[in-house]
């Protein structure tokens, strides 16, 4: 600072031998410097004597702990400082603002009605490196302001030196900022160091605060090293993010493994907000991945940009409601990726999870075929189109887009000549309404089956009927109440019985490994409610999703003390199993024959003038069943 121009420069030390030894160091080519023995926590000077009071690295020294006698000393370093700056002046303190000293810093001050700013020093990568102590170093500039009873607090922080800083209305916030840069710094660090499984980071945008990306990045010490497959970035298209391939930690990993990549980055993109190609996002990101490449890329080596289907998606918003059960949830369309359209149902609770799914179709072309699907871990190269208008499209009720609702509806294989239900009335009862589109199968193309459908959340049948072309009438009837309160009042009833009973009800309860069904529908006392409503010869289907393998044992343990007779189908690809659980006490009474049954209930189903979904075989929906 001397040697720039600032002449007047008075520094203080507690240690008479450090002083001399500035004193005797300096007097030759810096005469004007002046360094005096001073206790800083009782100073000599007068009051509002100086301009800038700059400190660094002396606070982090003082401050090792939060015992009452540090803190004692901090408070008088503090008010010394606040004594001799004038008004307007700045207390500049460089430091690696540990937790314990951040939030002592930005509340006293901000609590002495100053102006608080926190700076990030920009970082040299070459020194960061080299050095082993990877924190990011901090700036406090507090500038002294007269104190003015109700006045607003100015707390900004600054992280990139060509940005202006950003304003924050609380010192929660503000800490928050700073320790979510050192997050990152520690972040960085462990990436360089190769030193985990995989870790996810959400970018957001400055002035909202909204998350704009989220970042997955997964190494894959399997692959090969060369000197084009070290690092690449994949775009997950908008309205995809909720397949297994994306959404989860193993489809993650098996992507990056068939991309052949040693780290890839998966990207996934935010609703509520507005994406113009793949190339203005390479642009806003490319600096940023950078940041977490792995240390042994080349120089000058082009990172790939990729994508499935080479575009970045269409996602439209429908419909934004709040339900007083499931809270905030979207409808919104999106594009597929064989360039169709489906509708989904999602809470944004669990914002990965699609709730429910219809398939949309323009109403010109109700009756042409679906072309075959392809296989999921397949991307598509289908153009970018426009999705058609709102008016112009109707729910293809024909297509199931759910996998665990196609095995649902084959399990009905599972009934005792279940061909002549398709002839004769046929009891179904379903526990979980979401967008209705597996009662509208089963109503649509079992002409005798009366459904009763039971949800605990009034929302959802408003939304099934305006958002996917779900109806009642005298053999689909809705019962909004709690599915546990309605079985329980069925027992009571002598005389009902229902031919399948399904469960497809989503737990509200995040904190617990079970998200589907709620934990009370599997408990044994209410399942042998369950069998006491179901026929002799009725199925009883459920549609379980745990990712804790201990609470799977115990509830797969229970089904099994309840039911004589469980099957189990996994569904490739997503955690859901669909148990089938019957009366009967006989595994080779349906395990020899229920494809065929299967096939013979499809024969029946497949109506002349109907429309069937090409890609739907119920036999081969049955061949991966098991015993559970």
């Amino acid at each position: 600072m001397y040697d720039v121009g600032y002449r007047e420069i008075i520094n203080i030390d507690i240690s008479e031998v450090v002083i001399t030894h500035m004193k005797e160091r300096n007097s030759v080519q810096r005469p004007k410097m002046a360094y005096i023995t001073m206790d800083l926590m009782q100073m000599d000077f007068e009051d509002s004597c100086f301009q800038v009071v700059l400190d660094k690295g002396t606070l982090d020294a003082i401050m090792t702990d939060e015992s009452e006698k540090t803190v004692e000393n901090v408070n008088r370093m503090f008010s010394e400082i606040g004594r001799v700056l004038q008004v307007g002046g700045r207390f500049v303190c460089i430091s690696l603002a540990q937790e314990h000293i951040l939030k002592k810093v930005v509340n006293y001050f901000s609590a002495e009605g100053w102006m608080v700013r926190v700076h990030k020093m920009a970082e040299n990568e070459e020194n960061m490196r080299e050095r082993q102590f990877v924190m990011p170093v901090f700036v406090f500039v507090c500038t002294k302001f007269k104190q003015i009873p109700g006045s607003t607090m100015i707390l900004e922080i600054c992280i990139d030196e060509q940005d202006r800083p950003s304003r924050l209305e609380s010192t929660s916030k503000l800490i928050a900022a700073v320790m979510e840069r050192q997050h990152y710094a520690l972040l960085r660090n462990k990436l360089k160091m190769r030193s985990h499984d995989s870790v996810s980071l959400n970018l957001c945008e400055k002035d909202t605060s909204k998350t704009r990306y989220t970042l997955h990045v997964v190494d894959c010490p399997s692959v090969k090293p060369s000197r084009t497959n070290i690092f690449a970035i994949f775009i997950v298209p908008q309205g995809r993010e909720t397949k297994w391939l994306f959404a989860s930690e193993e489809g993650r990993k098996q992507l990056a493994e068939s991309a052949a990549f040693q780290r890839l980055i998966i990207v996934t993109l935010h609703r509520d907000q507005q994406y113009e190609s793949l190339q203005a996002i390479q642009d806003e990101l490319s600096q940023k991945v950078m940041e977490l490449a792995p240390p042994d890329l080349p120089a000058n080596v082009q990172v790939p940009f990729l994508s499935e289907g080479g575009d970045i998606g269409i996602r439209t918003v429908r419909h934004k409601g709040t339900s007083d059960t499931s809270g905030e949830y979207v409808i919104e369309d999106v594009k597929g990726e064989e360039g169709e359209f489906f509708r989904q149902l999602i809470f944004l609770s669990n914002s990965s999870l699609v709730q429910s799914e219809a398939k949309l179709m323009p109403s010109k072309v109700q009756s042409v075929p679906k072309k075959k699907r392809k296989d999921k871990k397949k991307t598509s190269t289908s153009d970018s189109v426009q999705i058609p208008s709102s008016q112009g499209l109707v729910i293809d009720k024909s297509y199931l887009c759910c996998e665990h609702h196609r095995a649902m509806v084959a399990g009905m294989a599972f009934l005792e000549h279940p061909t002549s239900l398709t002839e004769i009335p046929m009891s179904v009862l379903v526990v979980g309404l979401g967008g209705g589109s597996l009662p509208l199968f089963i109503h649509d193309y079992f002409q005798h089956a009366y459904l009763e459908i039971v949800d605990i959340d009034p929302f959802m049948l408003e939304v099934a009927t305006q958002w996917f072309g779900f109806s009642q009438d005298d053999r689909m009837k809705v019962h909004i109440c709690d599915g546990l309160d309605y079985i329980q009042r069925l027992t009571e009833n002598d005389g009902i019985h229902y031919h399948v009973i399904m469960f497809d009800v989503d737990s509200k309860d995040l904190s617990v490994g079970m998200s589907c069904p709620p934990a009370p529908f599997v408990e044994k006392s209410f399942l042998q409610k369950v069998r006491c409503v179901l026929a002799p010869q009725g199925v009883f289907i459920l549609n379980l999703v745990c990712r804790d393998a201990i609470l799977k044992e115990k509830v797969v343990g229970v089904i099994k003390e309840v039911f004589p007779l469980v099957y189990l189908r996994d569904i490739e690809g997503e955690v859901n199993e669909i148990f089938f659980c019957t009366l009967s006490a006989d595994p080779t009474i349906h395990r020899s024959g229920f494809q065929k049954q299967a096939q013979s209930l499809e024969n029946k189903l497949r109506r002349p003038g109907i429309k069937w979904d090409s890609t739907y075989s119920l036999s081969k929906l049955l061949q991966e069943v098991k015993l559970a």
